[in-house]
C-alpha cells in the first residue's frame, strides 16, 4: 500500500475523532490503528513518521508517535 494511501486513511480516522478534542482523539486514533491495521500497514506509517510524517494531521501524527513509543516500550 502506498504511503499516500496510508496517510489518507490515517487522516480519515483522525477526522472521525477530531470532535473529541486532542486528549481523547490521540489515544482513540492510536487504538484504532493498533486494532484494525495489519502489521505491514502499521510499520509503513511508523516509517513515514520517522521520515518526517509529511501530510499527517497533527492529532494523527501524535497518535502514531504514541504507537511508536508503545512499540518501543514493548520491545524492552
Amino acid at each position: 500500500m502506498s504511503p499516500d494511501r496510508l496517510i489518507y486513511m490515517a487522516n480519515q480516522i483522525g477526522k472521525f475523532f477530531q470532535t473529541q478534542g486532542h486528549d481523547k482523539a490521540v489515544p482513540g486514533i492510536a487504538e484504532h490503528i493498533r486494532k484494525f491495521w495489519e502489521p505491514r500497514m502499521r510499520s509503513a506509517i511508523l516509517a513515514h513518521l520517522d521520515a518526517g510524517g509529511a501530510g499527517l494531521d497533527p492529532n494523527v501524527r501524535d497518535a502514531i508517535a504514541t504507537l511508536k513509543a508503545v512499540n518501543a516500550e514493548m520491545q524492552r
